[in-house]
């Protein structure tokens, strides 16, 4: 989610006026679809692992916290990286990425509750993370007159598209189980152990076969 301190920073760099214009150009709405659709429909690793994180305690303020607490993260990384301050090589950021997801599933299933100490091991996963938003980012060839709108925009996106998971997740699974007597034995363990072989799968797939 953009907190209220990112977004007067940027709006700061926006003039008056400016910011209607962008949001209303054919460039700034593709990098906003570019960035809301690397979590929705193609971000499949980041999908699994926003749902580790909500399954263990899936009520509002966990959520809000981890969700908080990731966003900062990936933004810090995000922002970084397309400045060309820190370039780590794509081969290590992909593993590690699949293996925060498999940290998470493990610890849903050995935890009976959210510890925490989980906030801290959120954000520095956000911080890989948004090393993978940069990547994919990069891709898309910016130009150096845009860069500023299309990496806000694209980071916007990715926002818009975890509250979407965070919506759904909610309206399909917190809503209806998490209640319940058997959410934890019945939902909790079972998603995360999917979502752990799942993970373990993609470790293998990006350090042999990358």
């Amino acid at each position: 989610m953009l907190s209220a301190g990112k977004l007067i920073i940027v709006l700061g760099h926006i003039q008056p006026g400016e910011l209607l214009r962008l949001l209303k150009s054919n460039l700034a709405s593709s990098y906003l679809i570019e960035g809301y659709q690397h979590i929705l429909p193609y971000g499949y690793d980041h999908i699994a692992f926003i749902i580790g994180l909500l399954l263990l305690s899936p009520k509002l303020k966990p959520i809000l916290w981890q969700a908080t607490a990731f966003t900062i993260a990936h933004s810090i990384t995000l922002g970084l990286a397309m400045y060309h301050i820190i370039q780590p090589p794509l081969n290590l950021v992909e593993p590690l990425i699949a293996i925060s997801i498999l940290y998470v599933a493990v610890e849903n299933i050995l935890s009976p509750k959210l510890r925490a100490f989980r906030i801290a091991i959120v954000f520095l996963f956000g911080l890989v993370h948004g090393l993978g938003f940069a990547g994919s980012l990069s891709q898309l060839n910016i130009s150096h007159e845009h860069f500023f709108t299309c990496l806000i925009m694209f980071n916007l996106g990715v926002e818009l598209g975890q509250l979407t998971v965070i919506l759904i997740f909610y309206l399909l699974i917190a809503r209806w189980f998490a209640a319940t007597p058997y959410y934890r034995k019945y939902v909790v363990i079972p998603l995360s152990f999917l979502i752990a072989m799942i993970a373990c799968f993609w470790i293998v797939q990006r350090v042999f076969y990358h």
